[in-house]
């Protein structure tokens, strides 16, 4: 698919994504290879899914000469934070639907959106749910002619086109995929790219979020067996972590100097880890996991660099 003007020269300002080998002593008893596919270092805004998930949600969007893009988020929302200033880059107004009440202090991530010319709209908790209903770009009530609606995450069949891209830059063999899981949509990308002998695992971060197998064979459309969302390391539920998880993330940083996040991929790593201690992945297989970015959210979080 050809690139609006604009947006081709937006991605010239991204660098490649790399594959670093995890050589982490803790790993030495386990007879497999962990690897990150670094997409944190696409950008250091729009970093990491945010950006695959993105680019052809804005392609499509200037291809109709749309010119104001709403879409919905958190108070420290990886999502609108990139929407935000990839609108700012490509001269596109913006409007971010803000779940909960305005807090008196605007988080860093909010004053981030605005600076980049964002419009805040704040919407209770029961609204916020129901706009999760609204899953095409033209699906919001109240919709003008000009505007292009982005369902939360991005999760759109659209942006599993860029997802897939992550996979055909992947240049050496390998047994399994890791992808944290928020919307799903991330993972259902890879899941539609990946050679259907890998096996791929999602790791929800939300609490009680068994829907998302259902949203991922929706946006996937036919049906494939090489998939599974864990369950088990959501940590108490979106954006909660623990003690336990925290040293993980602070450990892991030491050894490897990899910045992480515990929304996502800190959760993703702790766990593979404990999955490899319980003999979930088999011998000399090869595991890339995807880090998916969104460092900027570690201002949510005390400690957390």
């Amino acid at each position: 698919m050809t690139l609006q003007p604009q947006l081709a020269l937006l991605e010239q300002r991204f660098k490649p994504s790399p594959l670093t080998q995890i050589l982490d002593p803790a790993l030495a008893a386990y007879p497999v290879e962990l690897w990150l596919k670094r997409d944190d270092l696409l950008h250091p805004i729009i970093s990491g899914n945010k950006w695959r998930k993105l680019k052809y949600l804005l392609n499509h969007a200037l291809s109709l000469d749309c010119d104001t893009l709403i879409s919905m988020g958190g108070a420290y929302s990886n999502h609108l934070h990139a929407l935000a200033y990839a609108g700012h880059c490509l001269g596109l107004n913006t409007i971010g639907l803000i779940r909960g009440e305005q807090p008196a202090q605007l988080t860093p991530s909010l004053l981030d959106m605005q600076a980049w010319g964002m419009k805040l709209q704040f919407v209770s908790r029961s609204d916020y749910r129901q706009l999760r209903h609204y899953l095409h770009w033209q699906d919001l009530p109240g919709l003008a002619a000009n505007q292009y609606w982005i369902p939360e995450g991005g999760a759109q069949p659209l942006a599993l086109q860029g997802v897939g891209e992550l996979i055909t830059e992947i240049d050496m063999a390998y047994d399994h995929l890791c992808v944290a899981c928020g919307t799903g949509t991330t993972l259902s990308g890879m899941i539609a790219a990946a050679p259907k002998q890998a096996s791929i695992t999602g790791f929800a971060v939300f609490k009680h979020a068994e829907f998302l197998n259902q949203d991922v064979a929706r946006l996937l459309g036919q049906p494939q067996d090489n998939w599974q969302i864990n369950h088990d390391y959501h940590g108490g539920g979106f954006a909660k972590s623990s003690a336990e998880l925290l040293a993980f993330i602070d450990r892991f940083q030491q050894v490897t100097q990899i910045a992480i996040e515990p929304v996502y991929t800190g959760k993703m790593l702790f766990g593979i880890y404990d999955l490899l201690s319980k003999g979930y992945f088999q011998g000399n297989q090869r595991i890339i996991a995807l880090h998916t970015g969104g460092l900027q959210g570690n201002r949510g979080f005390s400690g957390v660099m």
